[in-house]
């Protein structure tokens, strides 16, 4: 089957026709329906589909019971995100197979394609959620406790999906992942090429900041009385802003929760998320020291309170120098680029499984939004360095 209708086959899923952007939180119902078309797919080609306690998905071919070599992406989205992030990478992989069976080519290791679990982590807050658990970096018994933002719980959430919270933990199928290359959508606008290779993964965190005063009348509290935890929040954001620029970092608080959360009311409580990253762990250390003093010396000015918990951080990611360079000589000298950008890629290499990561270019450099794109002829590209990729070392 071509890229082109397996990509048309699950363009529909999730996506909102006002916006164009899709939302495909974990586990809920457009999730699920993308993952019961990727077990078609797998069905359609006789692949062997394997899947873990959490449900990342592994589809096979070639021999049997060895380790070997699996692409793939997610399927999950962040919530009304463009068509690109993750699926190009599961389609791609789709793709790929088919072309190396129309070429006669036969794995003497096997292939796998891989689908992971709420690699954004917009229902439940933490990023890669599938891939940390599956590696053991997330425990199960912190997992299951994450809430979304309804109260609902991980655990609740695999019952009401048909899966048994009991088998979550640690995967076997990474002890079957003998190297893992993630072909994606490139999130900025550093490729310039159709295809190219990661060389690393930026440090990053999400980091949540409380912002405690007092709630009191809008109209009879004079402005020099009030404890307004929303106006330390305004000052941080506008520090967080000023000091990334300063760094050469990027820092993005884009989720708030307010309480009373009404518009006449002086709020009593904010609470704000903070996504900081940085070229090294050093910079996003001192970045995020930085955006803190600020937000501690402005609270006391305003009569209020600051406290800041690390709900995920994940240090630089170097891909394997001598994997990397084997792939752009696959690749007749493919550029090499950096990414701020988190991935599954960067978990299971943080593992000590031998990891990769191509990019498809993205001309607008837009991402995480409904106008995030990649041309028809540049995917088709990825298609043809992923096949090659695999054929290199399946072979």
């Amino acid at each position: 089957m071509s890229f082109e209708t397996l990509w048309a086959d699950q363009s529909a899923i999730g996506r909102n026709p006002e916006t164009g952007g899709y939302t495909r939180g974990g586990w809920t119902p457009t999730e699920r329906e993308a993952t019961a078309w990727f077990l078609d797919q797998c069905t359609r080609r006789d692949l062997k589909v394997e899947s873990d306690g959490i449900g990342n998905l592994v589809a096979w071919w070639g021999p049997a019971d060895q380790p070997g070599v699996v692409t793939g992406s997610h399927l999950d989205s962040v919530i009304d995100g463009g068509a690109f992030d993750g699926p190009l990478g599961v389609v791609s992989a789709l793709a790929a197979v088919d072309q190396l069976r129309r070429d006669g080519f036969t794995p003497r290791v096997p292939i796998g394609v891989g689908a992971f679990v709420e690699e954004e982590g917009s229902r439940f807050g933490m990023p890669c959620l599938g891939s940390r658990v599956a590696a053991g970096v997330l425990p199960a018994d912190k997992a299951l406790a994450l809430t979304d933002r309804q109260g609902v719980t991980l655990s609740a959430a695999l019952e009401a999906a048909g899966v048994d919270p009991a088998g979550v933990g640690p995967s076997p199928l990474l002890e079957r992942m003998g190297t893992f290359v993630e072909l994606h959508v490139e999130q900025g606008r550093g490729l310039t090429a159709p295809v190219g290779v990661a060389s690393s993964i930026w440090p990053h965190g999400r980091y949540r900041f409380t912002f405690e005063g007092e709630a009191n009348h809008a109209g009879t509290t004079l402005m020099e009385d009030r404890h307004d935890p929303m106006l330390t929040y305004a000052m941080t954001a506008l520090a967080a802003n000023k000091q990334a620029r300063l760094a050469g970092a990027r820092a993005t608080f884009g989720r708030l929760s307010i309480e009373p959360n009404g518009t006449n009311a002086v709020p009593s409580r904010v609470i704000a998320w903070l996504d900081a990253r940085a070229a090294d762990d050093a910079t996003l250390e001192s970045l995020l020291e930085a955006i803190t003093r600020q937000a501690v010396e402005r609270a006391e000015r305003d009569g209020t309170t600051v406290a800041v918990v690390p709900e995920s951080v994940s240090p630089i990611v170097d891909f394997p120098a001598g994997l990397r360079d084997r792939l752009v000589g696959v690749l007749d000298g493919a550029p090499v680029l950096p990414t701020g950008a988190g991935h599954d890629a960067g978990v299971f290499s943080a593992a000590g499984i031998p990891t990769a990561m191509l990019f498809v270019r993205n001309p607008t450099g837009i991402s995480h939004s409904p106008a995030e794109f990649a041309e028809e002829d540049d995917c088709l590209a990825g298609v043809e360095a992923l096949a090659a990729v695999l054929k290199d070392l399946a072979q």
